[in-house]
């Protein structure tokens, strides 16, 4: 871990036979067909992300460009806990820092994770732990919720690992943007949509994911 200093019951009777894959296949094609339409939905109009600000954040949230630790990993991201800052290291001595929300009380889960997968207005099923800590709002999403624009998962998610393992835990857009600076999540780091669009254009499978405790530190110099 870096520390402050270097930042950083199933029967025939219920279910039919398994859908055709042609089915599967134009069922995610239409899915897919709405994702422009969508993705303009959530980005203000004449949008400039270091300043657009439709959504009431303070300033400090808005995705900047800062000075980062020439040590650094090009490609990796770096979550500060403490002041809800992501930044996403280049490789040029700067990084690109947004706004984030982390997760409520002891849920959020700091560590060092790989970024396995990456997915665009993804479907969100809510994990057995949220729905037995939490019943009365997770139990009806048992079965998921298909992507689009008030989906949990929002607009983009970045799918952290711990080797093999899917932790559950993810980086990804939001529904609700004025939890931004707050702790709100069950689990995962929380961006504006329109930010973590930008941002995830830029991400790379396979790089890795630093969340820092909530309670010491960060990753590069503003």
């Amino acid at each position: 871990m870096l520390t402050r200093r270097y930042f950083i019951q199933t029967s025939t009777a219920l279910f039919s036979a398994a859908l055709p894959a042609t089915l599967v296949a134009s069922q995610a094609e239409a899915a897919q067909g709405k994702w422009a339409t969508w993705d303009a939905r959530v980005t203000p109009a004449n949008y400039d992300p270091s300043t657009s600000n439709p959504w009431g954040l303070h300033p400090r949230f808005l995705p900047t460009r800062v000075e980062a630790n020439a040590s650094l990993q090009p490609g990796d991201i770096h979550v500060d806990a403490v002041a809800r800052y992501l930044y996403h290291v280049d490789g040029n001595g700067t990084a690109m820092r947004y706004g984030v929300a982390i997760a409520r009380g002891n849920l959020y889960e700091p560590g060092v994770y790989t970024i396995r997968r990456k997915a665009k207005w993804p479907k969100w099923t809510p994990t057995a732990a949220m729905i037995k800590r939490e019943p009365h709002v997770y139990e009806e999403f048992a079965d998921g919720v298909p992507g689009g624009p008030t989906n949990p998962l929002g607009s983009r998610a970045l799918y952290l690992f711990e080797g093999n393992r899917d932790t559950y835990l993810r980086i990804h857009g939001t529904p609700s943007p004025r939890s931004i600076g707050g702790r709100a999540s069950s689990g995962c780091v929380r961006m504006v949509m329109a930010h973590i669009n930008g941002l995830y254009d830029n991400v790379s499978t396979g790089v890795t994911a630093h969340l820092y405790p909530a309670e010491t530190y960060v990753a590069a110099r503003s």
